[in-house]
């Protein structure tokens, strides 16, 4: 309201200037023309960044609906300046490898997110901080995700799709599994590339859990049977050097001993003896 009652003087001021046209008039009404140059400045500035789309971006507005096109654009990285209004934000078939926290903060009003055949490796924890939770659809399919931090998804209510990924079957997918709702339409192929048991590997993940393999409970016995293979080999270590130190403790005994009867007598023994004889 502010911005539309100073370009009202604006306009007042520009035709006082304009048809009176007198120095006195000009000088002034100089402090209000420039304040309005300023304004005017200052509304081509927000109107601009309103309306800022991404470098290489193509966006589109209809119903108040933005949408935000970025498929196919070699990208590298999530684009900035994507306009906090956006509905609709396209990513697929790119190059990203990396979705680093919070990397979209501030799209309170984004339904739909598509990041799906890229090359991503990492979703960092915090990486869909500050969504809102009004996101309807996420897609993550066709990247190279192993595994995503356990907090990844918090507060998300949207269908994901995670199919097309090499995951790897443990306990942290298990747990990032259990918060999240998948797309009914691809939870089947949502598959284990590798396990942690080696034949439950090329097998959905769901199918798997369904049947009531528990990733964590063969964790905890790994976990288990290192810790015990551990301290055995450790215990067997102590053992095998009480057993060294006897024995060589007990050879170089022996080696004095003999050492000692080795010697030859003294001359005090010697003479001792002598005398001994001589007695005799």
């Amino acid at each position: 309201m502010q911005l539309i009652y100073q370009l009202g003087i604006c306009g007042r001021s520009y035709d006082i200037v304009d048809h009176q046209r007198s120095s006195a008039d000009v000088w002034e009404m100089g402090p209000k023309l420039l304040n309005c140059i300023t304004v005017a400045v200052l509304l081509a500035f927000l109107v601009s960044t309103v309306n800022t789309c991404p470098k290489n971006c193509h966006c589109t507005d209809r119903n108040g609906l933005k949408t935000v096109q970025c498929t196919s654009r070699d990208l590298e990285k999530i684009p900035a300046n994507i306009p906090e209004d956006t509905v609709s934000l396209q990513l697929a078939s790119n190059r990203i490898i990396r979705i680093p926290s919070q990397a979209f903060k501030g799209l309170r009003r984004l339904q739909d997110l598509d990041i799906s055949n890229n090359a991503i490796e990492v979703v960092e924890e915090g990486a869909f901080l500050g969504m809102s939770e009004g996101l309807r659809a996420l897609d993550l399919s066709n990247n190279q995700l192993k595994g995503v931090p356990r907090e990844t998804f918090a507060r998300l209510h949207a269908k994901i799709n995670l199919a097309g990924n090499p995951w790897h079957c443990e306990c942290a997918l298990q747990e990032v599994l259990r918060e999240l709702q998948l797309d009914p339409e691809t939870v089947n192929q949502v598959n284990c590339q590798t396990a942690v048991r080696e034949e439950y590997a090329g097998k959905p993940v769901i199918q798997v859990l369904d049947s009531g393999i528990n990733f964590c409970s063969f964790q905890r016995k790994t976990t288990d049977v290192a810790m015990f293979i551990t301290m055995f080999g450790w215990f067997t270590m102590v053992i095998a050097y009480v057993v060294y130190y006897v024995r060589q403790n007990r050879e170089d005994a022996r080696r004095h001993m003999e050492y000692l009867k080795a010697l030859p007598n003294s001359p005090r023994d010697s003479k001792d003896s002598d005398t001994i004889s001589t007695v005799l």
